[in-house]
């Protein structure tokens, strides 16, 4: 009497079928339980079987189902941004750089913009961590710089990295872009090169960033004697319109300065386009400096000379930190530092001379 062999397991599936976490334990002739592990990158699986099962996977395009994951662990698998920032490309960059650290950990980014200066901002904020059931936020300037707002998410038991342009206070998991240091560099090259009527456009008032790099610049003319008048410093918003109407009160009414340093790319080319439009020659009559050091700079005419930040490092910074193991907790961890520096191109050259 012959006997029956044993079937073999099969990676086939009907055709149209979507493969299921039941259909992976089958094929590949494990439980349930340890394809779960080697989804979730589980050290107690054997490494002949965890490749095996890969590769199962692989075979029949399986990819697991966020929302089922989400449900097993009582959390989603999703990383939340926060952000109050008027500049495009800033906000870009850090989406950018969150996203490199995210791919391939079956982790995703959602995004909330929000309006720090409106009363139910944090309320907002604190509806969307819960109903998307984060497992973390990064937030991202101003919103970073909002204490109400990190003791919020510590209350509802929700893990955060802020991003800020200074070490805010010892219990908050922080990635620091040391603005003022980066101002400060690019004082010091203005002054190398013979400059000492200069103007400064600043950000808002409001924001840590541009207070940072606001002193950080003026600190560096205080060092070698040199004070701005009040009519030398313009604050302005971050934005390419506000740089224009900045840029005009500097150039368009009485002496020109020799230099211009703008808290951030966007409203230096508000200062090109006034410059521009009254018939200055770049850099010859004006040196220009931004801050940032994003796309922008490089497409301008002649390229912008500007404080490279590292954005999208910063980012992708914010992000790891966030996605580390569970036992590992995220306020344990010490700040991280992203240094900004001084990117030279063709927007500065030495004053003219009488």
């Amino acid at each position: 009497m012959s006997r029956k062999k044993a079937e073999a397991p099969t990676s086939s599936l009907p055709a149209g079928r979507v493969a299921t976490i039941n259909d992976i334990a089958r094929l590949s002739g494990v439980s349930k339980k340890t394809v779960s592990r080697i989804i979730n990158d589980s050290p107690l699986v054997r490494p002949d079987t965890r490749d095996k099962v890969q590769a199962l996977m692989r075979e029949v395009g399986y990819s697991p189902d966020p929302l089922a994951r989400a449900l097993a662990f009582r959390r989603s698998f999703l990383i939340g941004m926060v952000y109050d920032n008027p500049t495009a490309q800033y906000v870009v960059d850090m989406q950018n750089g969150a996203l490199d650290a995210l791919r391939g950990s079956s982790y995703e980014l959602v995004v909330h913009p929000c309006d720090t200066r409106s009363p139910g901002y944090i309320e907002g904020v604190r509806r969307f961590v819960q109903q998307q059931k984060l497992h973390g936020v990064i937030l991202v300037p101003r919103a970073s710089e909002d204490q109400a707002l990190a003791d919020m998410l510590a209350q509802i038991g929700c893990r955060y990295v802020r991003i800020a342009s200074l070490p805010l206070d010892s219990g908050s998991p922080t990635v620091v872009t040391h603005d003022r240091e980066g101002a400060t560099e690019a004082a010091d090259y203005l002054l190398s090169l013979g400059h000492r009527d200069i103007g400064l456009i600043t950000g808002p008032s409001v924001y840590r960033s541009s207070q940072e790099r606001t002193a950080g610049f003026l600190e560096a003319l205080n060092r070698r004697g040199i004070e701005l008048p009040k009519a030398r410093v313009v604050e302005a918003g971050y934005t390419f319109e506000s740089g224009v109407a900045a840029a005009e009160k500097l150039l368009l009414k009485g002496k020109r300065p020799s230099a211009i340093f703008t808290g951030n790319d966007e409203m230096a080319a508000g200062v090109y386009k006034v410059a521009l439009r009254a018939g200055m020659i770049l850099p010859r009559e004006l040196s220009i400096v931004g801050f940032d050091d994003s796309p922008l700079a490089s497409r301008l005419w002649p390229p912008l000379t500007s404080v490279r930040r590292n954005t999208r490092d910063t980012g992708r910074t914010a992000a790891a930190m966030l996605i580390r193991p569970d036992d590992v907790p995220v306020t344990t961890l010490p700040a991280a530092s992203v240094r900004p520096h001084l990117v030279v191109r063709d927007s500065c050259q030495p004053p003219e001379t009488d």
